[in-house]
């Protein structure tokens, strides 16, 4: 879309955009299916599988349903591997919650620069609960004024009711605000809010996978201050 001139509000996706995407989330995969093997064995090699996780090299696939999808996505394609009504989104969240997530550089500082005079919000497809953990484990939730889980009640991405809900409960205006995110889920969401959409390349995607789709691609969040005053 067209660049406004003023962007008056900032949303961002969490794990691989406020968070470095495989160096936060590989370990938890690894636990999560140790635990799945200790309570239904043989399940850890082909709940891998279907999640898009290498064991053997303890890293994430392109196509990996974890990477952009929510909780019950994952459940999803786990449970053909999985007992009957054996509720693997709480197994998710619990490892989630319980978690150290790895923060991208120059986390807080640019936090601080960006939210001056900016309303702040944070919108993703993990799950409330441990969203609000990981945002407080790292003491950063001051700085959001809106804080949506795929399970807050405004959908998923890479629809945009998450964005929407933000405008709506903030007053921002989605012309004069920006979409933030490591995923082409974020930047669709984006795109059909209306918004400006920032690509960043902390988590598993290409510049090549989000360009089309992005009005700027940068390294990190730690750009898009230098990128708000060149433009």
């Amino acid at each position: 879309m067209q660049v406004g001139s003023q962007l008056d509000a900032i949303i961002f996706d969490k794990d691989g955009t406020l968070f470095d995407f495989e160096k936060s989330w590989s370990g938890w995969a690894v636990d999560v299916l140790e635990h799945l093997e200790r309570v239904v064995p043989n399940s850890r090699m082909p709940v891998a599988k279907a999640i898009g996780f290498d064991l053997e090299r303890r890293t994430f696939t392109p196509e990996s349903v974890v990477i952009a999808g929510s909780a019950s996505d994952v459940e999803v394609a786990a449970a053909p591997f999985l007992p009957q009504g054996f509720d693997l989104i709480s197994v998710l969240d619990d490892y989630a919650v319980g978690m150290l997530p790895v923060p991208v550089p120059g986390l807080h500082d640019a936090l601080t620069m960006l939210g001056a005079g900016r309303t702040l919000g944070v919108v993703t497809n993990d799950s409330e609960v441990p969203a609000h953990a990981h945002l407080a484990t790292h003491r950063i939730t001051h700085h959001f004024d809106f804080i949506a889980g795929y399970d807050s009640g405004f959908g998923a991405k890479p629809a945009p009711g998450q964005l929407l809900g933000f405008c709506e409960a903030t007053g921002a205006i989605a012309s004069s605000s920006a979409m933030v995110g490591d995923s082409r889920h974020d930047l669709e969401a984006g795109r059909a809010a209306g918004m400006v959409t920032i690509g960043v390349l902390t988590g598993m995607a290409r510049r090549d996978d989000l360009s089309d789709l992005a009005d700027v691609v940068l390294p990190d969040i730690s750009h898009i201050a230098g990128w708000l005053t060149a433009r």
